[in-house]
C-alpha cells in the first residue's frame, strides 16, 4: 500500500504556455510528455463507488499497472488516499493480486471479478517536472487530453503536485508559488469524478443550498470548527466549478461560501484569536473585491486572491494552523463537547435575532443583513444534533426574512419577521424547554 498525497489544479487553457515556461525555469528533472491511457472499472450497481473505491488500469508505452484507491480524505484539492498498485503484463484485471485486507470484508468478493467492466477512460499526455522543495521530492505533472464515457467527453487540462517523499507542507509551499501565475484554480473534481459523472449521463450539475452541518456523536468543539470550514470550502469549490462552466447563478454560491468561512471564524472567535486567521481573512477581503469587479468566471477563479485563499484555508485545515495560537484555556474549550457548546451558542444567536428584529425597522432592514446572515449561518452550523425538519422549520422564517429584505418585499418582510419571532426554540437549555 502507498499513501497518495497530491494537490490538483485546473489549468486555464489560455495559460498553459505561461505555466510551462515557468516550470521550465525551475531546477528540476524534466520528463517529456508521454501518452497515458487509463480505463476505469465499475459494476452495474456501482459497488466500488458505494465503498469509496476506484479501480483502474493505466497503460504507458506497453507497460501496465492496476490500481485500487480506497477511502481517504479530500480537503480542497488536496487528496490523501491509500492506493494499491500492481504491475501487469497485459491490460487485463487480476483482482486476486490485491491483498485481502483492501476489501471491506477482508476478502475479495466472490463475484466481483465477473461483475466489473470498463466504465470510462481518460486519454491524455503527461509532462513531468521532478523538483526538490525543502526536504521533499515532488512530482509536478501537467496532463492534457480528455475523459470519455460512451457518447460524452470533456477536456482535461490539469496540474497535479504529488508528494513522492517528504512532507505535505512542502507540496503546499510549492503550490503557493505557482498560484501567483494567475492560471490555476484548485480543483476538487478528479478525472475519475468527472468520468463517473459522464458515465451517469452527464446531467447538468446543480446548485446546492447550504445545509445544516451534521457531526458524529460526541464530536469536540474543534471537530465542529474543522467540519464547518471544510463544508464551506467544498461549497465554494462546487459552485466555482459551476460558475466557470457557465452557470452565472453559481457565483452567489461562491460568495455564500466566503461568508460562511467568515461567520465560522466569528462563531469560534472566543477560542481562536483573530491573529490566527489574519492571513486568511485578508485574502477573503481581496477575493470578495475580485468577485465584485467586472471579470469573467475563469479569470476570477484562477486569480491569485481566490486561489491563495482556498490554498491557505486548505493548508490551515491540514496542518491545524490555529493550534499554535491557542493557550491552555482555549485548548480545553476546543476539547469540550460540541453539543454543549452548540446549545449555549444557539441561545445567544437566537437572542440576538429576537432583539434586533423585535420591532419593525422601517427603511433600516438592509442595515441588518450582515448580522442576519451571520446568525443564520451560525444556527446552521450548530443545529446538527437536533431533528432536521424541526431545525429547518425554525430557520425557514429567518431565511425568508433575509430574502424579503434583499428583494425589498416590504409586506413579506413583516410576515416573515412575525413568523420568525413566534417560533419556539428547538434546542435544549434555551429557557423554553
Amino acid at each position: 500500500m502507498a499513501q497518495e498525497i497530491e494537490l490538483k489544479f485546473i489549468v486555464n487553457q489560455d495559460g498553459v504556455e505561461t505555466l510551462r515556461s515557468h516550470l521550465n525555469t525551475l531546477p528540476a528533472e524534466h520528463v517529456a510528455a508521454t501518452p497515458l491511457l487509463n480505463i476505469y472499472y465499475e459494476t452495474d450497481d456501482n459497488w466500488l463507488r458505494q465503498h469509496d473505491m476506484g479501480l483502474r488500469i493505466r497503460g504507458n508505452e506497453g507497460r501496465y499497472e492496476m490500481t485500487l484507491k480506497v477511502a481517504g480524505r479530500v480537503v480542497g484539492g488536496l487528496h490523501q488516499r491509500p492506493e494499491y498498485n500492481v504491475e501487469l503484463s497485459q491490460p487485463e484485471l487480476d483482482l486476486a493480486r490485491f491483498p485481502a485486507e483492501v476489501w471491506p470484508q477482508g476478502e475479495l468478493p466472490a463475484d466481483l471479478a465477473a461483475r466489473v467492466k470498463p466504465l470510462f477512460s481518460t486519454d491524455f499526455s503527461r509532462e513531468k517536472w521532478l523538483v526538490e522543495v525543502g526536504q521533499s521530492r515532488i512530482e509536478i505533472a501537467l496532463d492534457r487530453g480528455e475523459v470519455k464515457a460512451g457518447e460524452f467527453q470533456e477536456p482535461v487540462c490539469e496540474l497535479e503536485l504529488e508528494l513522492l517523499s517528504g512532507e505535505t507542507q512542502d507540496v503546499l509551499k510549492l503550490a503557493r508559488q505557482l498560484v501567483n501565475l494567475d492560471v490555476l484554480r484548485q480543483g476538487s473534481l478528479s478525472k475519475a469524478a468527472r468520468g463517473y459523472h459522464l458515465a451517469q449521463g452527464n446531467e447538468p450539475r446543480q446548485l446546492k443550498p447550504l445545509t445544516i452541518l451534521r457531526l458524529p456523536p460526541k464530536a469536540s468543539v474543534e471537530q465542529g470548527f474543522e467540519a464547518a470550514l471544510e463544508m464551506a470550502l467544498a461549497h465554494w469549490q462546487h459552485h466555482e466549478e459551476l460558475w466557470v462552466r457557465g452557470n452565472a447563478a453559481a457565483k452567489a454560491g461562491v460568495q455564500d461560501a466566503m461568508s460562511l468561512i467568515r461567520h465560522t471564524l466569528t462563531l469560534f472567535g472566543g477560542i481562536v484569536p483573530r491573529k490566527a486567521s489574519a492571513r486568511l481573512r485578508d485574502l477573503l477581503t481581496l477575493s470578495e473585491a475580485t468577485l465584485a469587479s467586472d471579470v469573467s468566471a475563469e479569470t476570477a477563479a484562477s486569480s491569485t486572491p481566490l486561489s491563495l485563499a482556498k490554498l491557505v484555508l486548505t493548508e490551515w485545515l491540514i496542518a491545524r494552523g490555529w493550534q499554535p495560537f491557542l493557550d491552555a484555556k482555549a485548548q480545553a474549550k476546543f476539547a469540550d463537547s460540541f453539543k454543549r457548546y452548540g446549545d449555549i451558542a444557539l441561545s445567544r444567536h437566537a437572542a440576538e435575532l429576537r432583539k434586533t428584529f423585535a420591532y419593525p425597522l422601517g427603511d433600516s432592514y438592509a442595515d441588518q443583513l450582515p448580522r442576519l446572515g451571520r446568525d443564520i449561518d451560525s444556527v446552521m452550523l450548530l443545529a446538527g444534533y437536533y431533528d432536521t425538519v424541526v431545525a429547518e422549520a425554525w430557520l425557514e422564517n429567518w431565511q425568508g426574512l433575509k430574502h424579503a429584505i434583499k428583494t425589498r418585499q416590504h409586506i413579506e418582510i413583516e410576515h416573515f419577521r412575525n413568523e420568525a419571532l413566534a417560533m419556539k426554540p428547538f434546542w435544549l437549555h434555551s429557557g423554553k424547554q
